[in-house]
């Protein structure tokens, strides 16, 4: 295997990172990939006019108690899936340049929505948010309590814009929904077409339901090569009226696994996140996966 074929997931002991540990498992499993899994390990840092102190007892079993958790975590996806290569690293860094760094050299980067422990700024807004917006590989966000992250029901959901180059995300669902044995449904939700339903302003030629009819049109052709390389995944296409974030927020609750697009731009983590992807990364049901 090449050295961007293994599945990363950070975990620091939470809930949330224990659900992110799960669903990154059983993908590896599902899609024969291996799994690398990392902790961000930090001693606590005091500030103030004095050098550093020497190394303390408590730093000692702060780092113990550090490793006993990743080792425990290495433990729980073997279980869960054996035969599962695992391998994993504690590196000395803040949790969004480790999870970055390990972005490089992956497949897929997982991560929980919330974090505790090592992983302190694990709170959504701020690493998941950050690692989603700059990780060169497409990353998966877990949330605790959105339903069991290995669970079989459901289908692949991935929300498509027109206007953004959506091949990358549609590779990451079809490969998702094959893998799964799953279908796939492609949805394309545009506002304007329910403004111009109500107010009645549109170009000469295009009625609403023309604009409908051509939304339909290029969702159809935007898959269209993905079901020909994937002839077993069963596709379905919507178009519907709506915010795209409330719209694909609201199909998640039935799905397995939301994929969509980043499509931010500006310098800020936030700013390089786009609107409708922060969107369902805060407020979707179910696992959300961002593909640059």
């Amino acid at each position: 295997m090449g050295t961007d074929t293994r599945v990363v997931v950070g975990v620091d002991g939470s809930p949330e990172s224990f659900e992110a540990l799960t669903w990154a498992a059983c993908d590896a499993s599902r899609r024969h990939r291996p799994l690398h899994v990392v902790h961000a390990f930090q001693l606590p840092t005091v500030y103030g006019p004095f050098p550093p102190p020497v190394p303390s007892p408590y730093d000692d079993e702060t780092r113990a108690a550090a490793e006993r958790m990743l080792a425990g975590s290495v433990a729980r996806a073997r279980t869960l899936a054996p035969g599962l290569a695992v391998t994993s690293d504690m590196p000395m860094r803040q949790p969004a340049t480790a999870l970055l760094s390990a972005a490089e050299h992956a497949d897929t980067v997982v991560v929980g929505s919330r974090g505790l422990g090592g992983f302190a700024g694990l709170l959504l807004g701020s690493v998941s948010i950050a690692v989603s917006a700059q990780a060169a590989c497409p990353v998966v966000v877990t949330h605790h309590g959105g339903g069991r992250p290995d669970t079989a029901a459901g289908r692949i959901l991935v929300g498509i814009d027109a206007a953004h180059d959506a091949e990358r995300a549609l590779r990451f669902a079809f490969e998702q929904a094959a893998a799964r044995r799953t279908g796939l449904t492609a949805v394309y939700a545009h506002v304007l077409s329910r403004f111009a339903a109500r107010s009645r302003i549109h170009a000469p030629g295009h009625e609403p339901d023309d604009l409908r009819e051509d939304e339909r049109r290029a969702l159809a052709e935007s898959t269209c090569g993905w079901s020909e390389r994937y002839p077993d995944v069963d596709v379905q296409r919507t178009v519907l009226d709506g915010s795209p974030g409330v719209v694909l927020t609201e199909l998640s609750a039935g799905a397995q696994l939301l994929v969509v697009g980043s499509r931010g731009h500006g310098g800020l983590a936030g700013m390089l996140l786009g609107s409708v992807s922060q969107a369902v990364v805060r407020h979707a049901e179910c696992p959300v996966a961002v593909v640059h």
